[in-house]
């Protein structure tokens, strides 16, 4: 009898504590006693410790509360990974610290946030999606590319395969988060405003000038100097390490910004709106990257064409004449007018024409190797570990030419068929759901993934940071918008019903 009643309780502590850590997260009067406790110890054993560890001890108390938020308020951990990613390559400017690998640990600690709280509470809902299925696939298909015959360094395998498979669990990590509308819509603005803050600092480096950091990176490397420096100017690239990125990133978060202002808010919110999207607009254009300037109008082009409505097409009409007169007008002389003129003639620019080459030189290697010569077998990481190979030294520049020698044509029509479902999906819901809001938001998302599919074929688009974590994000919102529109859900239910009464 004494030891029944001893385990009732020892399960009753265990179900209490379970309640309290996991389920209420500390957010009780429990975890006020138990970090009031901590803070006046810490607070009593500083003074009488070294400087070294007290340093220790101080980050202790800013990094574990941080892991442990990451870890169990995902909405948080999300939105801090994503400002991490807008500032890592700003900061490796400035220190050689390894600040990518944080991102990683990020990941998989929201990660092993999301298996305990399933220990609590099995809910994989959030995961069920045919997005997820190809995704999921997507990362296998990538880890066990490792036993490629043609993969000539593991090691480079190993460094690429971080980025087509751990960034990749952003997705599923953001999936579970976007418990609510007002959690996605948090989370978009908190994209929106970062990637003003990108715009500004990139006007900042046009008419003020870049800082002595920048200045000093710029002129480490030869070809990075040729890279920025061109007609006689330097193109801009803000926080980030190339001009390619920034550009890209302008053009797609601008058109989001603008078909964002259409859906119902305030007036004042509305105008932020339309103003960030200027300020993206007009930063872009110092970047000289010709695939931004060729994006801006396919997306407005697009954006009228799902629409439909006469208002769109005039406006679009207005733009191409006003941008029309302003390009071809301008003269020669204008170097930042020049380069925006060229991304409209292609079959004038010797750049185009050299890939051109090199793709049909290319061509067939990806036929004879179906599932390519593996992960890192070109680019950056092919120059490090294979400097002496043939795919070393050449220069694929688009995504779908890299994901093709790399993954092969096997792998390339995987990724492919998932933009194309991520893109389908997006539309199905767009003509589907009935709130303005939601309705709105996934035009937004499906002209901006539009955008990253075809900014894809001329440049390394959505691969590279932060683009690559934003786009996971706007897959996630793509995935969970739906689940809060009251008319999908009532169609959803009604089908479930008939499903069940015909069995």
């Amino acid at each position: 009898m004494l030891l029944n009643q001893i385990i009732s309780v020892k399960d009753s502590i265990k179900n209490w504590l379970g309640n309290q850590i996991f389920i209420q997260k500390l957010n009780n009067p429990m975890g006020l006693l138990v970090f009031t406790t901590l803070g006046l110890v810490l607070g009593s054993l500083i003074p009488y410790l070294g400087l070294g560890t007290s340093t220790l001890v101080i980050g202790g108390i800013v990094v574990l509360p941080m892991i442990f938020a990451c870890m169990f308020y995902h909405q948080f951990g999300v939105i801090f990974t994503l400002i991490v990613a807008f500032l890592v390559q700003y900061v490796g400017k400035i220190t050689s610290a390894p600040i990518g690998t944080s991102l990683d640990g990020l990941l998989l600690l929201m990660i092993a946030g999301i298996l305990v709280s399933q220990v609590m509470k099995k809910d994989w809902s959030f995961a069920k999606d045919p997005i997820s299925s190809l995704l999921l696939f997507w990362i296998y298909f990538n880890i066990f590319q490792v036993l490629n015959p043609s993969q000539e360094s593991k090691m480079a395998w190993l460094f690429t395969v971080r980025s087509l498979a751990i960034l990749n669990l952003l997705y599923f990590i953001a999936c579970y988060a976007f418990s609510s509308l007002k959690r996605i819509q948090q989370m978009l603005n908190v994209i929106v405003i970062l990637a003003t803050i990108t715009a500004i600092y990139g006007l900042k480096q046009e008419f003020v000038g870049f800082s002595s950091a920048e200045k000093s990176w710029i002129y480490q490397d030869p070809e990075r100097f040729q890279l920025f420096f061109q007609w006689g100017r330097m193109r801009t690239f803000s926080l980030f390490n190339d001009a390619m990125t920034f550009g890209i990133m302008m053009a797609y978060m601008g058109l989001f910004c603008l078909i964002y202002a259409t859906a119902p808010m305030r007036t004042f919110f509305r105008g932020l709106l339309v103003f960030a999207a200027i300020l993206m607009f007009w930063s872009s254009v110092y970047t000289g990257t010709r695939t931004c300037f060729a994006l801006i109008p396919l997306g407005f082009a697009f954006y009228a064409f799902m629409t439909l409505k006469k208002e769109v097409f005039i406006g679009f009409a207005v733009f191409l004449a006003f941008g029309a007169v302003l390009v071809m007008k301008g003269g020669n002389s204008n170097a930042v007018l020049f380069r925006v003129r060229s991304a409209f003639e292609p079959s004038e620019d010797a750049s185009v024409q050299i890939r051109y080459y090199n793709q049909k030189r290319i061509r067939p290697y990806i036929y004879s190797h179906p599932i390519g010569f593996g992960p890192g077998s070109t680019g950056l990481w092919a120059r490090r570990f294979t400097p002496d190979s043939f795919l070393a030294k050449f220069a694929h520049d688009s995504y779908y030419v890299r994901l093709a020698v790399e993954e092969g044509w096997i792998g390339m029509g995987l990724y492919m068929f998932l933009l194309f479902t991520v893109l389908r999906r997006a539309l199905y819901f767009y003509l589907r759901v009935r709130d303005p809001l939601i309705k709105t938001l996934y035009l937004s998302l499906l002209t901006s993934l539009f955008m990253l599919a075809v900014a894809n074929y001329p440049q390394e688009a959505i691969v590279q940071l932060p683009t690559s974590l934003v786009s996971y994000v706007f897959f996630a919102a793509v995935v969970r918008l739906k689940d809060f529109d009251p008319f999908y859900q009532s169609i959803v239910a009604k089908a479930k019903i008939n499903n069940v009464l015909s069995q």
